[in-house]
């Protein structure tokens, strides 16, 4: 990459902290802070919600797969499509009715403060997770612009500017570049695949994609993890609570899973066609910042290598505010001020930084690893949503199933033996089955007591 193209990123990006800077208070309230005040309209939801789940990590792990399954590929971005669509029919409109500071609250309002405590940890635990999968991907990226600088110093460079963009006035800084990257993505992207059929082939040589990459049964089984996973993702459900009303949430994700779904799709065709016009790579993980660098003309792989950023950017800051809402509803207390937000915020993103360089080897592995935890609760929530018989002690059952049973999987099958396979088929059913017969054999006392009332007054 030139000078000129280098150049872009860097005005781009100061651009970006500008935005987050923008019209920013001296003094933000808590509530503003994290919830950007639960006003927030359609198209800023939208923008939101988009920029939240189109990152660079999933990028990379979906653009490889481009490269190397070729049509197959496009599969995969329809996982985000289908778990949208579902998390948009079964909680979006739920979530909005409970309208906390984070989605542990909900299991604090519904099975006591020690389950909600339990389920904030867990949540963290997977954020942790995938913030340092985020930011090791990011780096990746970044990798191509400056190759010459040692990994823990350009992760440090992109985190400090990270912070930068949120850290003034947290979820509304956040929307607001949110709005600027999904408008730029809608042109941009399109702008990527044209020169991407213009450009010459390299070679004239048989093209041949490996079905050994391909499984149908791993496919299926990210799909149903997606579905039962999404639906508690904190990061997704603070930018609900800060929706205007209910039926702005619920056609901001139905909206959103689409556009989400052809922004992937785009990057998996960009990765196919540098394939097919014969290049040749050693690491398809890097198969799409090669093809922004081989593809594009000078000025516009700038921009587009910062709308790179801005998209991880985006999710980062997301997922370290929801991590702040939760420690504070489930663990402090919430103040006017918002110091101690901004505190935590600092101390996640240090975390993700050291993680991303010490544990991250494999983005797309780590970050379906950490889904582990989420997956545990899915029975709590959505029988605390929809079955009124669902107990305390059956939702303790069902998430310690669904611990043992995400964990004895990858102990056992690890990716090789496809563990998601087992997992998502029979791990997601056990927890269900274990928290329905743990209600039935256990029921609320509350409950219990309720029912004779009513037996005796009938």
């Amino acid at each position: 990459m030139g000078l000129v193209d280098i150049f872009v990123v860097l005005i781009f990006i100061i651009f970006l902290a500008f935005i987050g800077l923008y019209k920013s208070k001296t003094k933000v309230f808590e509530s503003s802070y994290l919830v950007a005040d639960r006003n927030t309209n359609l198209f800023s939801l939208i923008a939101t919600l988009v920029m939240t789940e189109f990152n660079s990590a999933t990028l990379i792990a979906f653009s490889s797969l481009g490269y190397i399954m070729g049509k197959k590929a496009f599969l995969f971005p329809l996982i985000f499509l289908i778990g949208l669509l579902f998390y948009a029919i079964i909680a979006a409109k739920k979530w909005k009715e409970f309208n906390g500071l984070s989605v542990a609250g909900f299991f604090t309002k519904k099975y006591g403060k020690n389950l909600g405590k339990i389920a904030s940890f867990l949540l963290i635990v997977s954020m942790i997770g995938f913030t340092s999968s985020y930011v090791k991907s990011l780096t990746l990226l970044f990798s191509e612009i400056f190759p010459h600088l040692n990994f823990w110093i350009l992760s440090l460079g992109l985190v400090f500017i990270i912070l930068l963009m949120c850290l003034r006035e947290g979820l509304v800084s956040i929307i607001r570049t949110d709005i600027l990257s999904f408008i730029l993505i809608l042109f941009i992207f399109p702008l990527i695949l044209f020169f991407a059929f213009k450009a010459p082939m390299q070679v004239d040589v048989n093209i041949d994609y490996s079905d050994s990459f391909f499984s149908f049964r791993f496919w299926l089984s990210l799909v149903i993890l997606t579905m039962f996973t999404y639906i508690l993702a904190p990061w997704y459900g603070q930018k609900i609570f800060s929706a205007k009303n209910e039926k702005t949430a619920s056609l901001a994700v139905i909206f959103s899973s689409v556009f989400v779904f052809i922004f992937y799709s785009f990057a998996v065709f960009t990765t196919y066609i540098l394939k097919e016009k014969g290049f040749i790579l050693l690491n398809p993980e890097k198969a799409y910042p090669i093809a922004l660098n081989i593809f594009l003309p000078i000025g516009l792989k700038g921009l587009s290598f910062a709308l790179l950023f801005a998209t991880s950017a985006t999710t980062l800051t997301g997922v370290y505010s929801a991590m702040s809402a939760m420690v504070i509803s489930d663990f402090l207390k919430e103040k006017k001020s918002a110091l101690q937000s901004k505190a935590l915020m600092i101390a996640f993103a240090f975390l993700s930084y050291i993680l991303s360089n010490v544990l991250i080897d494999k983005v797309f592995d780590k970050m379906i690893l950490a889904n582990i935890p989420i997956a545990a609760l899915s029975f709590a929530l959505i029988g605390g949503f929809y079955w009124s018989k669902t107990s305390i002690i059956g939702a303790y059952i069902s998430t310690i199933i669904g611990i043992i049973a995400g964990v004895v999987s990858y102990l056992i099958y690890k990716e090789e033996g496809i563990y998601t396979w087992v997992w998502a088929t029979k791990g997601i059913l056990l927890i269900f089955v274990s928290g329905i017969l743990g209600s039935i054999a256990f029921p609320d006392k509350k409950k219990v007591i309720q029912k004779l009332n009513e037996k005796e007054l009938s």
